[in-house]
Formats: structure tokens, sequence, C-alpha cells
């Protein structure tokens, strides 16, 4: 089995929507692959995030009707023992478990994005969900995102640093996914007409990577570019919109070393 169909697999498991025999396959390939732990956390937390609702509510009814529509139109997979793969219908309109259950007899796999779309369907169908806790989960800001994916990672890596101001400022990087992401509580706004932006300080050579904001005192901020082995990463003041000149304009206030 390749890592790609263990995905699959492992959607469907964290869902609770695999066969016996799906299931099977799913717990032997995690046994001989425990470097797929990461798919197996990602999945589970993607579940978990559906499932905490802080309200149950009638969601408005174009959301439902967009899903289903997505579904319809996903491309799926039906595969069995002896048979070629063929396309399989569109979703109906409305389902039960039994009812599945006696139109497919044969195991059934569907793609990771097919399970995701049936997640939030069997969600908004059985408990209900606000439409903006909904909105939110799928808009989530990329340095959230970036953030999750390093945690996930096997060679997550992070480095903490004290303010002056008795705050913290915390780099989490993975060089498997490429980025780096800050994370500061207890950091000041910067004075008007300012910002914060971060840089790769790679020897005495500083590389921009970006500006960021602060709301309340913390900030997550998504590194723009690579990060190389051995960068520091800093933040500096600067003008709003950034250095006008690429470089630093004014002593650090966060220095992270990262070797």
């Amino acid at each position: 089995m390749n890592e790609k169909e263990f995905a699959e697999l492992a959607a469907g498991a964290a869902l609770h929507a695999l066969s016996a025999d799906d299931e099977r396959r799913f717990r032997d390939a995690f046994a001989a692959h425990p470097e797929w732990q990461a798919i197996v956390e990602a999945d589970a937390g993607a579940a978990g995030l559906l499932a905490e609702t802080a309200a149950t509510v009638d969601p408005p009814a174009s959301i439902r009707s967009a899903l289903l529509a997505q579904i319809a139109v996903t491309p799926q997979r039906i595969e069995s023992d002896g048979d070629e793969p063929r396309a399989a219908a569109p979703a109906p309109e409305s389902f039960t478990t039994e009812e599945a259950a006696a139109e497919s007899p044969k195991p059934r796999r569907w793609t990771r994005t097919v399970f995701a779309l049936a997640a939030c369907l069997a969600l908004l169908v059985g408990v209900g969900i606000g439409a903006v806790a909904l909105n939110q989960q799928l808009n989530r800001p990329a340095s959230v995102v970036a953030l999750q994916e390093i945690e996930a990672a096997g060679d997550a890596e992070q480095a903490t640093v004290a303010l002056d101001d008795g705050g913290t400022a915390t780099a989490h990087w993975s060089g498997s996914v490429g980025k780096a992401v800050l994370v500061a509580d207890g950091l000041p706004n910067p004075g008007e007409g300012e910002t914060y932006e971060l840089w790769f300080v790679r020897g005495d050579a500083p590389v921009s990577a970006g500006v960021f904001d602060v709301d309340g005192g913390e900030a997550t901020a998504l590194l723009d570019g690579d990060m190389q082995a051995g960068d520091a990463i800093a933040v500096t003041v600067e003008q709003a919109g950034g250095s006008p000149t690429g470089q630093p304009t004014s002593d650090p206030v966060i220095v992270i070393p990262t070797a």
C-alpha cells in the first residue's frame, strides 16, 4: 500500500466510516508504517474540529445544498476485488447508514475530498452547526494552518525567547513542511504609522519575510520565503508596509536563534 492509499483509509478511519475489511487494511498498514502517524493525527484533528460546535442550531439550507452539490460532482472511485474502477453515482438528496449499506454490499473507498465533504454534511444533518462556525473553520488564516502542519510534522522544532515587556515569542519550523511561524504573546502594538517586519537572518544578511499585525498583544505570523538551516528569526519595527530599502531600519525587538 502506498502513502496515498493509506491517506484515503486514514480519512475514513477518522470518520468511523470504514468497512471491516478496510479497517483491517488500515491497521495493518499503520503498524507497518509508523512514519505515517502525522496523516492519522491530522485527520483525527480535522474530525475533532468538525465535531466541536459551540451551539446546536439549524444551518441555512444553502450550506447543505452546496455540500450535496459538491459531493455530486466530485470524482469518486468504487473498487472491489476483480472489478475495474468505475464512476460512482451522485450522492442522493438524503440517505441513512442502513440504506447506504444495503445499496453497496461491496467495500467502498472514497477520495479524501469526499470524506471531508461527507463529514461536514453528517454534522449539519445530525447535530447542526452555525454558519459562522463553519465559515471560521473553512477560512482559517494561513498562519494557523501552517502552524498546525508544522506541529504535525515529525521534524517539528521550536525555540522561545522572553520579551522585554514580559511576554514571549516562539518560532515554530519544520524542514519537511518548508514553513516557519512566529507566535508572540505580550507583544506591544507598534507606534502609529509603524508595523512589525519579520526577517530571516542568514549570517550577517537579513532577508525580509513579510510584515504582521498584533491583536491584543498576540500575533501568529507565517514567514514569507524559505527558511534555511541555521537562520535566526528576527523582528524589527518599520514604517507601515515594511522597510522601503529591503533592509532593517531599526534594531531588532525579537531575535530567535534556531541553531
